[in-house]
Order: structure tokens, then C-alpha cells, then sequence
């Protein structure tokens, strides 16, 4: 997809940053009933309710070796399936974030702790934050930098901060994937926000790349004062959470052309 949403980051002349400017060169998302580009333009173009809590499909990944694909669990792989339908350049840096991470192994290690019984170090290393990107970089043999966030109800602001700043430093393209799901058992009384299991990519680069000559009319500015509008604390009304809000802000905002991104 080009869906591009120009950034890059000046200081102006007061020593404030201007804003983000993205170009969106693919992108896809994940969550129950809504796969595709098409179903996911006519939710944002529609009513965009809540989806539901849990997909009733979870992504076959049949692009990840089935040895690497017996270690991710669900939530993984719906943050790997996106990740694989935008593929990004070569060695590309990557930037993963997700507020809250895989929290189902979490708390079953705790329980496991409490029953005095011994932990998995397998569980337990694929319990960290890290743990989905890792595996997906071991699964493409990526070995550029890959930088894991988790912001509270920034954190999908968090993501594309560090690929701003990433595109600044001379990456070409930074694939940026943000995900989550509902919080488990007892941990669910904690939630700030609806919930759902969701997960999207972009591949985003910066006006100007070399050998990529984007159309003015399809540039589309999204800057920090959105992102903030849209993900921020004071965005207590929205029926999604900030990272899916996000997304429906930015597919209702570049409308048609985002079907051909």
C-alpha cells in the first residue's frame, strides 16, 4: 500500500519539533472478521464498532517454518502474519509495540510461581517483551536493529517516535508493527480501555527516499498533534483502544487510496 502520510522531524526556529511526516508504502492489520483491505476500509467507512474480543480465526502463518511456528502463540501470530503480509526491505530496521505483550504467559508463570512449581525456561523466554519480534526475526534471519516498545496508551505513538527517529538516522524504510490483546483473569480489572485482539503493520519511510517519487496528491501529513489527539490520555471517548483508534484514524483519513497502498 502507499499509504503515505509524510514525517520527519525539524527542530523550527522556537526549538520545537515540527511534525511527523510519513509516507505509508504497505500496510495490513488483523483482528476478528476484518483480514483484508476491503473489510477493514468498509469498518473505518462504516459504524467501526469495537471487534470482538478474541478472533474466532487465528492466522495460519504459514509463511514462518512450522518449527519456529509451534513457539508463538496467538497473539504472536497475528503481530507475525502482518508483519509477513509487509514484508519489508532487506535488513530494514523494525520497531514492534504493544502495551501489555503476551500477559497470558506472564500470569501463568506467576500461578506456576505461587504453586512452588519450576518454571519453563522456554516459557519464560517467551514471556518477555521481546519474545514475538525475536522469533520473527530468527524465522526471516533478520539481523538489523529491531526496537520493542511498551508506552501504556502511547505505545503505538511510542512505535512510530522511533521510527521517525530511525528514518532520521538514515534508515530507508522502517517496518513498524503494533499489537495487542485483552488482559487475562485477574490482570483484566486493569484495563483503562476497551480491549480486542488486534494487531497491524506499516512500512513507513520518509518524503524524499531514493527511488521513490510519491505524487502530491497522494501525500497525506499526519502529525504529532494528531497522534497525540487521537492515542493521548485525554482521548476518553473512543470505543477502541488508542493503538486500534489509530488506525481508524489514519484509513478514514487517507480513505480510497489506502485500498491501494
Amino acid at each position: 500500500m502507499h499509504m503515505p502520510a509524510r514525517s520527519s522531524v525539524k527542530p523550527s526556529a522556537h526549538g520545537s519539533a515540527a511534525p511527523f511526516e510519513f509516507i505509508i508504502l504497505e500496510w495490513s492489520a488483523y483482528a476478528d472478521g476484518l483480514i483484508d483491505r476491503a473489510a477493514w476500509l468498509r469498518w473505518a467507512e462504516g459504524f467501526a464498532p469495537l471487534p470482538r474480543p478474541t478472533v474466532a480465526t487465528v492466522p495460519a502463518l504459514a509463511e514462518m517454518p512450522a518449527m519456529m511456528r509451534r513457539r508463538v502463540d496467538r497473539l504472536g501470530r497475528l503481530a507475525c502474519q502482518v508483519a509477513y503480509w509487509c514484508q519489508p526491505a532487506a535488513q530494514a530496521p523494525m520497531v514492534f509495540a504493544s502495551r501489555y505483550g503476551d500477559a497470558e504467559r506472564s500470569l501463568s508463570l506467576l500461578g506456576d510461581l505461587v504453586r512452588g512449581q519450576p518454571l519453563s525456561p522456554t516459557g519464560f523466554g517467551l514471556s518477555v517483551h521481546n519474545a514475538i519480534s525475536a522469533l520473527y526475526s530468527i524465522a526471516r534471519g533478520h539481523t538489523s536493529n529491531t526496537v520493542v516498545v511498551a508506552a501504556g496508551r502511547a505505545s503505538a505513538a511510542a512505535a512510530l517516535t522511533e521510527a521517525a527517529a530511525l528514518l532520521a538516522d538514515g534508515a530507508i524504510e522502517v517496518l513498524v508493527v503494533c499489537y495487542d490483546a485483552p488482559l487475562p483473569g485477574s490482570y483484566a480489572e486493569f484495563e483503562d480501555q476497551p480491549t480486542c485482539e488486534y494487531a497491524w503493520a506499516w512500512r513507513v519511510t520518509k518524503p524524499g527516499r531514493p527511488g521513490h517519487d510519491e505524487p502530491a496528491a497522494r501525500t497525506a501529513r499526519l502529525t504529532t498533534g494528531e497522534i497525540k489527539t487521537v492515542t493521548g490520555a485525554s482521548a476518553t471517548t473512543t470505543v477502541w483502544p488508542a493503538g486500534l483508534a489509530l488506525l481508524h484514524y489514519v484509513i478514514r483519513k487517507f480513505g480510497a487510496a489506502a485500498q491501494t497502498l
